[in-house]
């Protein structure tokens, strides 16, 4: 089992959690759509050659973000990744994946 978490502008928070759930992450056990979300603020700069869904290269943007963490099983976490991938709206989408031991 893996965990992933990443992190998404508001407006396509929905989105990106539909599309992940809907490619078989957030179960556990008789549960599905399950995520955890917080609200913060992510900053980046788009470098030279970049296409950026905010902001303007060279110049340092700051956003709300949400960080969402959800577990995904072993069998579907390629096809989450690739979910999310095309679901989110930047470029280059931050996220994480964790290898969980299930005791």
């Amino acid at each position: 089992m893996y965990k992933l978490c990443y992190f998404v502008p508001a407006s396509h928070l929905e989105i990106t959690k539909q599309a992940l759930f809907d490619a078989g992450a957030g179960r556990i056990g008789d549960y599905d759509s399950c995520a955890w979300q917080c609200q913060g603020r992510g900053q980046f700069r788009p470098l030279e050659g970049s296409d950026p869904f905010l902001g303007k290269c060279g110049e340092v943007e700051q956003v709300e973000e949400y960080k969402v963490e959800l577990v995904c099983e072993d069998d579907v976490i390629r096809a989450a990744l690739g979910a999310l991938k095309r679901a989110h709206p930047y470029e280059e989408p931050a996220y994480e994946v964790y290898r969980m031991e299930v005791l």
